[in-house]
């Protein structure tokens, strides 16, 4: 199991070894210092927990200094659970960098997906609105009917206008396409979750 903390940047494409073009996205991967090992014995659960990033000592509190010590000051800090059993040879201080993956590898990214705000359902749901004729003047986004007749309640999973985005948002089986270990960065195919900027977890088992 690997796992390493990431950077979302922007998408561009490559060619592969037969030319074939393609679409990946730029994620700069710092380095990552284990910060803590939890184990079945003294946490009920093993884990490891990790930081990157830095940040100004005048915005970390005490327990987090505490808690950090001697290693620095991260900005981000994520725990990786590991299965029931299952046991990590990492420990506390080890440095994780871009290395630990290759390229082929299949990874899961983890981040949150970009806000739009307050949004009505024909975005938010893809319903395909009223007619635009005959009589339909400013109905033609609107919802239409929302409770079942005798009912006299709204139930409970109706899709309706309301917040998007801003979901922790998890894509499997993506194939790491190249390891930039000089400009410490992964090329990933396909499209990541969130802004260019965006904190992402990177895993592979």
């Amino acid at each position: 199991m690997k796992y390493i903390l990431g950077i979302k940047g922007y998408m561009t494409q490559v060619f592969s070894e037969d030319g074939v073009v393609v679409p990946v996205t730029i994620i700069s991967v710092p380095e990552a210092t284990v910060t803590q090992v939890k184990t079945e014995e003294t946490d009920g659960y093993n884990a490891v927990q990790i930081a990157s990033g830095q940040r100004n000592e005048k915005n970390i509190n005490k327990a987090q200094k505490g808690h950090f010590g001697d290693m620095g000051l991260f900005r981000f800090v994520r725990e990786f659970r590991l299965k029931k059993g299952e046991t990590s040879d990492l420990k506390k201080g080890d440095v994780l960098n871009v290395n630990l993956f290759a390229s082929g590898d299949k990874v899961a990214v983890s981040g949150i997906s970009k806000g739009k705000g307050f949004q009505g359902v024909v975005k938010r749901h893809n319903f395909g609105g009223a007619p635009t004729s005959h009589g339909h003047r400013h109905d033609t986004r609107k919802p239409g009917s929302i409770g079942a007749g005798g009912v006299q309640r709204v139930l409970k999973g109706t899709r309706m206008a309301g917040r998007m985005g801003t979901d922790r948002v998890t894509i499997k089986n993506l194939e790491v396409i190249v390891v930039d270990e000089k400009n410490n960065q992964l090329l990933v195919k396909g499209a990541l979750p969130g802004r260019p900027g965006t904190l992402l977890e990177i895993i592979t088992r």
